[in-house]
């Protein structure tokens, strides 16, 4: 899946600049000189987890990881700091689903765990931009982000023994993309394609052991490609 979203956002971004390339007016001469400047954004993503395993008595542990496509929403504040490159603050809104597959684990139910995952996406972004050709403009960003789950369940008691799997509430992510710029007559629409990547372990571990579930995890962390459209 995120091979198919990866691949679908590239040919969607080439389809754009070669038809923006062909605009032979130039559309919002003005806009790069603001200071500041908002706009706001939709998206989708797809998330998985990249999964780390550390030395236990679970010797042919796995974890098989199928997600769903989730969406993306929020806002945007962008600060001018030199003619190429801009500050920007993207707070969101990041929904999606995954299906947690324990494949070391023979019984089904008790092997299989659904992950709904609802995040307030708190990000600064520094955005690196060519020269303006004719009304588009591409570029390259990175930056890193403070993420708080709504759906961690960090706090809930219960845990993969009655069903419930468990993640932390606080994570840090950093994330990296490109995408192009470009100038219609009354906006400027930026599509871009992104990797997010956590930093910390997003695993709550089980009350009590041994556990089949989370025994056997050294590092579990979201890793996600976003299709980001921007309007500004």
């Amino acid at each position: 899946m995120l091979k198919k979203l990866f691949i679908f956002s590239f040919l969607f971004l080439l389809t754009l600049s070669a038809f923006a390339q062909r605009e032979r007016v130039e559309n919002l001469p003005n806009f790069d000189k603001k200071f500041i400047h908002y706009g706001f954004y939709l998206g989708l993503n797809t998330n998985g987890f990249k999964i780390a395993y550390k030395p236990s008595s679970f010797l042919n542990a796995e974890v098989e990881v199928t997600s769903d496509v989730g969406f993306n929403v929020g806002l945007i504040g962008d600060l001018r700091l030199h003619d190429n490159v801009n500050l920007r603050f993207e707070p969101g809104l990041v929904s999606n689903t995954k299906t947690l597959r324990f494949k070391h684990i023979a019984n089904e139910t008790q092997g299989t765990r659904e992950v709904g995952n609802t995040y307030l996406h708190l990000p600064f972004i520094f955005k690196f931009s060519t020269n303006r050709l004719n009304n588009i403009r591409p570029y390259v960003l990175g930056g890193a982000s403070f993420d708080f789950n709504f759906s961690s369940n960090e706090k809930n008691q219960d845990d993969n023994f009655s069903g419930q799997f468990r993640q932390t509430s606080n994570s840090f992510m950093y994330e990296l993309g490109i995408g192009i710029d470009l100038y219609l007559p009354y906006f400027k629409f930026s599509p871009s394609i992104r990797g997010v990547f956590a930093i910390n372990n997003e695993i709550k571990y089980d009350n009590r052991g041994p556990s089949q579930w989370t025994d056997p995890i050294d590092f579990f962390g979201t890793r996600g490609i976003f299709l980001h459209l921007s309007f500004e």
